[in-house]
């Protein structure tokens, strides 16, 4: 049995950033599930644990301890409540008024029954079987959890579709929640559904959020060149060039090896990318010269970028910080991310004239209509149109 009663959880400041600090004895199946949260990190200076400061992150922490009855009755607790007190319990019948979700948006769900519990666990290995990523996996697993949490008293057997109108109603629209996450629990419970069989609720019916339409963040070419131009550590310069240079996303570019590089033939080698799928892109010279120099510096063993100790995989989060303190350092004002570089790559492309085809290809693109979003923000010819107020006589 693990004990719970000494955990402890405070809003702290921490590097410049609002963080909730989490405190238990030391317990491997508790840091194992604890690391399981984006963004999650062990603090040497702190001695603790500590989450990013908000509800998401905090409904993630009670979604992933539902099976130890101790840890559930110690979470229950608003994040606006959080003080350097040990965890307490929430109002013990508050879940028995049916309005009170849909005037609370900071309320803590119930947690699960064994019978639950059993059945997204054959839901896990399902997707495991099917080789779903790892990253689908956990986030189709937090969405079931959260909307049969939602649902109680009733079991996944009685869960109607009116149940899931009611979830994005009373619970993601109060806490703001995005549309990638509305469809993210869609499409989880779609699998779902299908797998447990017996129940009413009919998958078919289940709609799917409107496609919003956002225009990606792209940086001119003046931005990218003064943001690695600030950055002074070889290393530092080469993942965020290679980023935009070859349009990586953040993970790729950290899963790459040194035989990946195949500079014989000018080439990038992307395995098992978004979607599982390999693909090649184009190395410049340029590119392979500053390889061959960073390569000569730092002797990866393992990895191509690889953190301070060797056969180390850079992280997510230093590679992340290296970006941000690039920006703030080129004095930019714009909320850049390692995106943002993908995307600035993808639009130069275009606008140096490259067929929309091969930037589908290089970018790992399933759909030309992903590529296509694109050609709204290349200024190519959108520069050639001549606006009529030129021609008004004033």
């Amino acid at each position: 049995m693990l004990t719970i009663k000494n955990m402890k959880a405070c809003k702290i400041v921490h590097n410049n950033e609002e963080r909730i600090r989490v405190d238990f004895p030391y317990n491997n199946a508790l840091t194992l599930k604890i690391r399981q949260i984006p963004d999650a990190r062990w603090s040497r200076t702190l001695g603790a644990w500590h989450i990013p400061n908000n509800e998401e992150s905090y409904d993630q922490l009670t979604q992933l301890f539902p099976d130890i009855e101790l840890l559930k009755n110690y979470f229950n607790v608003r994040i606006s409540r959080i003080e350097s007190v040990p965890i307490l319990a929430a109002p013990p019948r508050a879940m028995e008024n049916p309005d009170y979700l849909s005037t609370q948006s900071n309320t803590i769900l119930p947690g699960l029954d064994a019978e639950s519990l059993k059945e997204i666990e054959q839901f896990r290995r399902w997707m495991e079987h099917k080789r779903y990523s790892d990253s689908t996996v956990k986030t189709y697993v937090m969405a079931i959890t959260t909307f049969l949490r939602f649902i109680k008293p009733k079991t996944s057997a009685e869960a109607t579709n009116a149940d899931m109108q009611n979830f994005v109603y009373q619970y993601m629209i109060p806490r703001k929640l995005s549309f990638s996450y509305q469809n993210q629990a869609v499409n989880a419970s779609k699998l779902f559904f299908k797998i447990i069989k017996d129940s009413v609720l009919i998958t078919e019916q289940l709609e799917r959020p409107r496609r919003e339409h956002k225009l990606p963040n792209v940086m001119s070419k003046e931005e990218v060149a003064l943001i690695l131009r600030v950055l002074h550590n070889h290393k530092h310069r080469t993942m965020l060039s290679l980023i935009y240079s070859c349009g990586l996303r953040r993970g790729e570019l950290l899963e790459l090896k040194p035989s990946d590089v195949d500079s014989k033939r000018g080439l990038l080698i992307i395995r098992q990318g978004k979607g599982r799928k390999d693909r090649v892109v184009p190395l410049s010279e340029r590119t392979i010269l500053m390889l061959r120099e960073y390569y000569k510096s730092y002797r990866p063993k393992t990895w191509l970028f690889e953190g301070q100790n060797a056969g180390e995989q850079y992280s997510e989060r230093s590679l992340e910080m290296v970006l941000k303190h690039a920006v703030a350092a080129a004095n930019i004002k714009k909320p850049v991310t390692l995106h943002w570089l993908r995307h600035s790559y993808a639009t130069h492309l275009l606008e140096n004239g490259t067929d929309l085809r091969y930037i589908q290809e290089i970018l790992g693109h399933k759909s030309s209509k992903t590529t296509e979003i694109y050609t709204h923000v290349s200024t190519q010819s959108i520069k050639k149109i001549k606006s009529p107020f030129d021609d008004l006589e004033i």
